[in-house]
């Protein structure tokens, strides 16, 4: 059984009604799906099989979550009730015993090994942003901001548009422009600072 340091250090850290139920939560997935990996995915607990996504737990204030990935094919009835499909667990009371639960497991799994997973539904891409007068004529002044903005991806020139259309007053709208033509010529995005983070 594989373990993951990184959620014993997270169970640890929550309140002390959840560190039990967490700690059953994770036995029942290890009993159910012997093989299964471990990790720690949009900071909480995530349980993969095969190497896709199979279930998450959390701990919070006043209760704890457990849910799995493909939760409209693993309906409990609790959805929405709190994150994951069992509610705001406050005990073990709150959860079906052992045995239905670890059937549960068995069956996400066996979803994987199907193959036939649900397909999410691509989003529509969002138009090309339309470039405020003021930056427009930015760029054509300076010949490399404008080579540099023309190879950025959609969503990157969007943010650059967006800000600055966003400006309410004409200073702000000019402090920006600097701030965005000088970090275009340099290739650098909208948000380059938390890029590394």
């Amino acid at each position: 059984m594989a373990t993951d340091p990184r959620i014993d250090a997270y169970i640890e850290r929550q309140m002390e009604f959840a560190r039990p139920i967490l700690t059953w939560l994770r036995a029942r997935v290890h009993a159910a799906c012997p093989e299964v990996e471990e990790g720690i995915k949009w900071g909480m607990p995530a349980f993969s099989h095969r190497s896709r996504p199979l279930a998450h737990m959390a701990g919070f204030q006043r209760h704890a979550s457990f849910g799995f990935w493909y939760r409209e094919q693993m309906a409990t009835g609790r959805e929405g009730e709190a994150m994951g499909q069992f509610g705001r667990i406050e005990s073990l009371a709150d959860l079906p015993g052992a045995a239905e639960l670890e059937a549960q497991v068995r069956e996400a799994m066996a979803l994987i090994e199907s193959g036939n997973l649900p397909k999410r539904e691509s989003k529509p891409a969002k138009p090309e942003a339309a470039v405020p007068e003021a930056l427009a004529e930015a760029l054509a002044r300076d010949p490399l901001a404008a080579e540099q903005f023309d190879a950025f991806p959609p969503g990157a020139r969007r943010e650059y548009c967006e800000w600055i259309a966003g400006a309410k007053q004409a200073a702000t709208r000019d402090k920006r422009l600097a701030d965005a033509i000088a970090w275009i010529r340099e290739g650098k995005k909208r948000h380059w600072k938390y890029e590394s983070c």
